[in-house]
């Protein structure tokens, strides 16, 4: 087929946030070089405002953790088998599978198998846990984009095109944030000591950190009655999770609940006290030291483990390949180690300055254009390289 003649189709889906922030970048940069592309798949409402039309809320498919799944699987299941029908009848140019591996790749094998173009952006974390699904990626997708340099490697022996397109926070971030511009924006004291807490960007993960961060909140009050507190909620339902925890704990503190504004937030504050995650990139990127948690079910925590083949859990540590950040898993979230962490961070600067100092280095090897460079890709996979104005 003649590709100059018809509108590229790119058949997309992400399962999350984090996914649907990465495919919002892909679709803005396909779209400066293919304006009349065409989207369609799974996305959240940055990708549906980008023009990207979505065959089922992306909340749908949105679940974390091995138990957590069981409940949703008939209905993920179905959903997957809708869309590689759909997919298969009306065939795009390439289908990108972004992040989601336990959903997005038997989509991608079996679309692969159909003729399909396929690539996968965002690697599974086989650096972690299951390290097999290396050769379950290379016989899924024709091409596996990553978001850090380690990831590569794990690569090497694959019948697989890969290649590190950096992180798109990288580019976004400026190499320096402005605490005191942030504190404006949002209201707070300009002088004051602020602490940030993050306990996640999903309702379960809000359920399981909501108190112990509350808790070690009071405990630094305690301790610094000058200190202040601000909690950005990624949605309705995290507020009222943490609203509801923080009625049960009766603990008195001065402390700022936010709708989003995680970026502004983080920026503002002295020290951030987060989930594990795609906030822990975020702080990084904004300097701004850390201690990271992660709490799960008992169940979910035991499958986990028996699994994990690193000895670090949180990204920064893992790109700095060293303890850089303190992490504390299942039951080390305590309130007195949460707080002694958090007070550490508040009170040690040159501590602070010290992780802050490597962030930055991290931050410029991360900066590589990410999703014009994942256009780029998609372009020449599609046979699309000299028709970018098409």
């Amino acid at each position: 087929m003649n590709t100059s003649t018809h509108p590229l189709h790119v058949g997309i889906v992400a399962c999350e946030p984090s996914g649907d922030v990465l495919g919002d970048g892909i679709i803005t940069a396909l779209r400066e070089l293919v304006p009349n592309a065409v989207f369609e798949g799974v996305g959240g409402s940055r990708m549906t405002d980008n023009g990207c039309f979505s065959l089922y809320p992306m909340e749908r498919l949105s679940v974390m953790g091995f138990t957590e799944v069981i409940g949703r699987l008939p209905a993920l299941l179905s959903m997957r088998r809708e869309l590689r029908n759909h997919f298969i009848q009306t065939p795009p140019d390439i289908f990108i599978g972004i992040d989601a591996p336990d959903f997005n790749l038997p989509l991608e094998k079996a679309l692969k198998r159909a003729g399909i173009r396929t690539l996968h952006y965002v690697s599974p974390a086989v650096w972690a846990w299951r390290r097999y699904r290396v050769r379950k990626v290379a016989k899924s997708a024709d091409c596996l984009l990553t978001l850090f340099p380690f990831e590569e490697q794990f690569y090497q022996e694959q019948p697989l095109a890969v290649e590190c397109v950096g992180h798109p926070l990288a580019d976004k971030l400026a190499d320096t944030a402005d605490p005191l511009a942030a504190r404006e924006h949002l209201g707070l004291e300009k002088k004051r000591p602020i602490a940030a807490l993050l306990p996640g960007s999903r309702v379960s993960e809000v359920r399981q950190l909501a108190r112990p961060f509350i808790e070690a909140a009071a405990w630094c009050y305690e301790r610094r009655p000058d200190l202040k507190f601000v909690v950005p909620l990624a949605n309705d339902a995290c507020r009222s999770a943490f609203e509801k925890s923080l009625k049960r704990s009766r603990k008195v503190l001065p402390i700022v609940l936010l709708n989003g504004q995680s970026l502004e937030a983080m920026a503002a504050a002295d020290a951030v006290l987060l989930a594990s995650g795609t906030a822990t990139l975020e702080c990084l990127m904004l300097k701004r030291p850390m201690v990271v948690a992660y709490r799960m079910s008992a169940l979910s925590f035991r499958i986990a483990r028996s699994l994990l083949t690193t000895e670090y859990f949180s990204l920064p540590n893992l790109l700095a390949g060293r303890p850089l950040v303190t992490e504390l898993i299942q039951e080390e979230v305590t309130t007195e180690r949460l707080g002694r962490q958090l007070m550490k961070l508040l009170e040690n600067r040159q501590y602070a300055e010290e992780m802050c100092a490597v962030f930055s280095t991290i931050h410029e090897e991360l900066r590589r254009d990410a999703s014009r460079t994942v256009a780029a890709r998609v372009l020449k996979m599609t046979g699309r390289t000299n028709h970018a104005a098409a």
